[in-house]
């Protein structure tokens, strides 16, 4: 999907899978991935540990949650995993050390309460939530050069009290950033493969009803912003060209179907253009996402969650990328949900593919933006 960066660099693949991204030259040293856990009564504790094992040789991950409970939990997974627990404090004050391949790193943010594998305890909501602020913070400070987040459970900490609509949001809300952009990536199967899909969305979790009274010019407008601004600077690439879905069927068939696409969307796609942005449309969802027409698109804005989303996750369920633009920070994140069913069944039946790809992908953006 769109062209991206063509350097590559010795011994690395020439593009990340999810983003596209060639990094041009690596930092001096190890890269250093923040890991939230998650859910700890879902996978995320155990997709977490795995995958960080898994990536020892060439980044640290550094895992962010209850310690003891991690540690407890990588012996069931592989008597050979080797954690080392480390106080946030002692962060604070000291500095992060890095261990090198031989073990994982994990700064401990104590739970409140027993964990039982599929049974949700609000009593942890608010721990979960710490591994957040933590992560937030090493970024901040420049411990990490990424955060990837495993999945939570909403409901956990709003019944801790916090009202919580979600990682996207509450990373936006902690970083006074005024305004971010859920996008998904993936690469679809094929052969030979296909380019990187990656779809944004103009709105996101928002009932269906609601949608079209939240589409405005000044909205799209910010939105088309951010996209243009975060695909050159964390994607490397040179000039994005973006494609838009239209609201209605047919794009509004011109008008007979809905006038928002001819009243909002159109005029937003026409002044982007006038800030020197690549963006087209709007275009019909249901036949838009065609090889032949994205193979010279970069990313694809749908206009609310399940316009876009069906598509991405068909095309890269299990290896897809949830990625937070906007932020003063890199953000990516697992595709799906905590599994609490399948927690509840034991170890070593979760997938950890969409969380290899999604510290893959936060690895590829590090190294863009290490980059510029």
């Amino acid at each position: 999907m769109g062209a991206t960066s063509s350097t590559g660099r010795a011994g690395v693949a020439p593009a990340d899978p999810a983003t596209g991204a060639v990094p041009t030259r690596r930092r001096p040293g190890r890269p250093v991935i923040a890991v939230t856990v998650g859910e700890p009564a879902g996978i995320g504790p155990e997709i977490s540990i795995r995958a960080a094992w898994a990536r020892r040789h060439e980044a640290d991950c550094v895992l962010l949650g209850d310690a003891a409970f991690l540690a407890m939990l990588a012996a069931d997974i592989d008597p050979a995993i080797q954690l080392s627990a480390l106080s946030l404090q002692a962060v604070r004050n000291g500095g992060l050390p890095h261990f090198g391949p031989g073990r994982v790193s994990v700064i401990d943010i104590p739970l409140d309460a027993h964990v039982v594998p599929g049974k949700l305890d609000k009593n942890n909501g608010r721990a979960v939530l710490a591994t957040l602020d933590a992560a937030i913070e090493g970024a901040r400070a420049g411990w990490f050069e990424a955060v990837v987040t495993a999945p939570l459970q909403k409901s956990t900490i709003n019944d801790a009290g916090v009202k919580f609509s979600g990682h996207t949001e509450y990373f936006a809300d902690q970083t006074g950033t005024a305004q971010v952009v859920m996008m998904l990536a993936g690469q679809p199967a094929g052969d030979p493969a296909p380019p990187p899909l990656r779809v944004a969305l103009a709105t996101t979790h928002l009932a269906l009803k609601d949608v079209a009274a939240a589409l405005t010019q000044d909205g799209l407008a910010r939105i088309l912003d951010i996209l243009d601004r975060d695909l050159k600077a964390k994607f490397g690439i040179a000039a994005p060209r973006i494609l838009l879905c239209g609201l209605n069927p047919h794009a509004g068939e011109g008008g007979y179907l809905g006038r928002e696409d001819i009243d909002i969307i159109a005029p937003a796609i026409a002044a982007a253009r006038a800030r020197g942005i690549d963006a087209l449309g709007p275009y019909p969802a249901d036949t838009l996402f065609q090889p032949k027409y994205l193979r010279d698109a970069d990313c694809v804005l749908a206009m609310y969650h399940d316009q876009g989303l069906p598509v991405l996750k068909y095309a890269t369920f299990g290896h897809g990328v949830n990625i937070t633009l906007g932020l003063p920070l890199i953000r990516t994140s697992v595709d799906h949900g905590t599994a609490l069913d399948l927690a509840a069944q034991g170890l070593g039946l979760a997938d950890c593919g969409s969380m290899d790809a999604a510290i893959d992908t936060a690895l590829a953006m590090a190294d863009v933006r290490f980059c510029r």
